[in-house]
C-alpha cells in the first residue's frame, strides 16, 4: 500500500498525534530522509532531491505551526520566497493573494507576528501560493483557529481545488472537511492502516474510535 494523491484532488493524512504525520510530510519535502520505499511528483523520483528543488517541480507547503517570518512584514513575507519561475501560464501575484484572503488586504505593511493566528496561517498559504504550485500541503491547516476562521479556510482550499491544484491535508477536525475531501489515509507508527473514501470514513465509526480517538 502506499500513499498516492491524484491530481487535482484533496487527499487527507490521518492519525492520532505521533503517528507520523509531519515525518511523512517532511519526506516528501525531503526534510527526512528516505532509507527505503520511493516518493515521486509526476512521475518523478524526488528522493534524494533538495528541499528547494522539490519545491521548484511545484510543491508547496504550509507548515505545522506556520513559520512565517515575524520581522517581515505581510507582503515582504509574501514575495520574499516566490517562485517567478515556475512555467506556468499564470502564476500568483501579492494582490491575487489578498484578493483570496481581504483580511490582508489591510495588513499588507504590518509585521508578521502583529497579525492573529487566522491572518497568519491565510499568510502561511498564501506564501505557499506564491511558490506556484502544482500540489499543496498543509500540515494542521486549521489547528488553534476559531471557527469561523476554518471555515474560511475550508471555503478557500475549495477554491484551490477548483483551479486544479491537488491537495495533502493534516487537520484533526474531520467533521468540517469531510464534504470538500476526495480521499483518505490513517497511519498509526508510521504505517498506512486504512485508505478509503469520505462515504466509508463516515460510517465506520469503529475505525475512528480505534485511530482518531474520535
Amino acid at each position: 500500500m502506499g500513499l498516492e494523491c491524484k491530481e487535482g484532488k484533496l487527499t487527507t493524512l490521518l492519525g492520532r498525534n505521533g503517528m507520523g504525520k509531519t515525518t511523512t510530510v517532511k519526506s516528501i519535502i525531503g526534510k527526512v530522509s528516505v532509507t527505503h520505499g520511493e516518493i515521486s511528483f509526476r512521475g518523478e523520483s524526488i528522493i534524494g532531491m533538495p528541499t528547494y528543488d522539490i519545491i521548484r517541480k511545484g510543491i508547496g507547503l504550509v507548515p505545522e505551526g506556520r513559520h512565517i517570518f515575524p520581522n517581515l512584514s505581510v507582503k515582504e513575507n509574501l514575495v520574499a520566497t516566490a517562485n517567478k519561475n515556475s512555467g506556468l501560464a499564470t502564476e500568483w501575484t501579492v494582490d491575487q493573494v489578498v484578493e483570496f484572503f481581504p483580511a490582508l488586504g489591510d495588513r499588507l505593511n504590518h509585521m508578521g507576528d502583529q497579525l492573529s493566528g487566522g491572518e497568519q496561517q491565510m499568510l502561511a498559504i498564501g506564501r505557499a501560493l506564491m511558490l506556484n504550485p502544482q500540489m499543496l500541503i498543509l500540515d494542521e491547516a486549521t489547528e488553534g483557529l476559531a471557527p469561523l476562521v476554518r471555515q474560511e479556510i475550508w471555503n478557500r482550499l475549495v477554491e484551490i481545488k477548483q483551479l486544479g491544484i491537488t491537495i495533502l491535508l493534516i487537520d484533526k477536525n474531520i467533521d468540517e472537511f469531510i464534504d470538500i475531501s476526495d480521499f483518505h489515509y490513517i497511519i498509526e507508527k508510521g504505517r498506512q492502516v486504512w485508505a478509503g473514501s469520505s462515504r466509508e470514513l463516515v460510517d465506520d465509526s469503529d475505525l475512528k474510535a480505534r485511530y482518531l480517538g474520535i
